[in-house]
């Protein structure tokens, strides 16, 4: 399997720089996953497509504003430093940039000395092991000196650093939005719940990984990126018991369907309990608990357009990415929906 394969033209203007003013109006583009057939919807009409009985998986977890601006002390150097994973207390696995003159014993500050940090190790790609020294709380410090590490493909600055959260965000432990939640508000949540369909919710932290370019021709030499999830008793349950009486399973985003997939057993059950995930999901993937997706378009030669491929067929995806380009969809994080499901009903 070539990473070319993968490849489609996207005019950069397609590009989504900011969010819309409301969530709930982003286009939405339904994939029937059998037949390849596109419609073109608004998101508010979500419900139409969804049955009594279904169930949908949303990644409560919650992004930090993990990026720091600072200096090197004793040069007056600028650094920029990206909280990468909690290692242990206030250890913290970094991405430092520029990271050539940061070598372990390196000593760094931010808001004039609100918070400080030493380089104590290089690990696996270059990342650092960074330890913080502050006074008080190490999350209101990081809210009072932190921005939300936004994709590199997003140049605008954001206004409002909800709108890069979902309404449900709750776990913090972030580096990046779980992005297709962010097309819902608590009121269509609501009034799918009034409908007669489930909610259930997980957690899968998203690492800087996730935006991390595939670079090998051949894709299955691509590692995946490790992330933290965790599956309560009551959303298993919720999960399986919708199965056992027939409903579908709907993941919003590539992260709840991964967090799921992970924790599920051989026979399709899903588990409760906590764990590390480097599931790497590509066309030939059998599908063990979900059953459609909600998902934004992705990047061209990106692992997760490899992910919608395993679920509707690489040329159905492409088909409808090229018909997303003429109909002038908006991509990427603050972009525009698809629905991939089997009959669009």
């Amino acid at each position: 399997m070539l990473k070319s394969d993968y490849f489609f033209e996207l005019p950069g203007e397609l590009i989504a720089q900011d969010p819309l003013e409301e969530r709930t109006s982003s286009r939405l583009l339904v994939l029937d996953k059998r037949t390849g057939a596109v419609s073109h919807h608004v998101f508010r009409d979500i419900g139409d497509f969804l049955r009594p009985g279904d169930c949908l998986v949303l990644n409560d977890t919650r992004v930090i504003p993990a990026r720091l601006l600072g200096e090197r002390e004793g040069t007056g150097a600028h650094v920029e430093l990206l909280l990468l994973k909690r290692k242990s207390g206030d250890v913290w696995e970094t991405l430092v940039r520029p990271g050539k003159k940061c070598r372990p014993g390196t000593r760094l500050t931010f808001g004039d000395g609100m918070l400080k940090a030493e380089i104590l190790d290089t690990v696996e790609e270059g990342n650092r092991l960074v330890r913080f020294d502050y006074e008080g709380i190490f999350e209101e410090v990081l809210d009072r000196l932190g921005e939300m590490p936004l994709p590199p493909y997003i140049t605008h600055k954001l206004q409002d650093r909800n709108r890069y959260q979902t309404v449900y965000a709750r776990h913090e432990g972030s580096a990046a939005a779980p992005t297709a939640g962010l097309h819902f508000t608590k009121e269509l949540l609501d009034r799918l719940e009034g409908k007669g369909i489930g909610i259930a919710y997980v957690t899968l932290h998203v690492g800087l990984g996730t935006f991390r370019p595939v670079k090998e021709e051949n894709v299955l030499e691509h590692h995946m990126h490790t992330e933290h999830y965790e599956v309560s008793r009551e959303a298993a349950d919720t999960i399986n018991r919708t199965k056992a009486q027939g409903g579908r399973i709907v993941c919003v985003g590539t992260t709840s369907c991964r967090t799921i997939e992970s924790a599920a057993d051989e026979s399709g059950l899903v588990q409760p309990g906590s764990g590390d995930t480097d599931i790497f999901i590509y066309p030939g993937y059998r599908f063990r608990v979900l059953d459609a997706l909600i998902t934004n378009f992705h990047l061209p030669e990106s692992t997760l357009i490899m992910l919608v491929s395993a679920l509707a067929g690489r040329e159905h995806v492409l088909a409808a990415y090229e018909e997303a380009v003429r109909e002038r969809y908006r991509f990427f994080s603050f972009g525009d929906a698809m629905l991939i499901v089997d009959g669009g009903t």
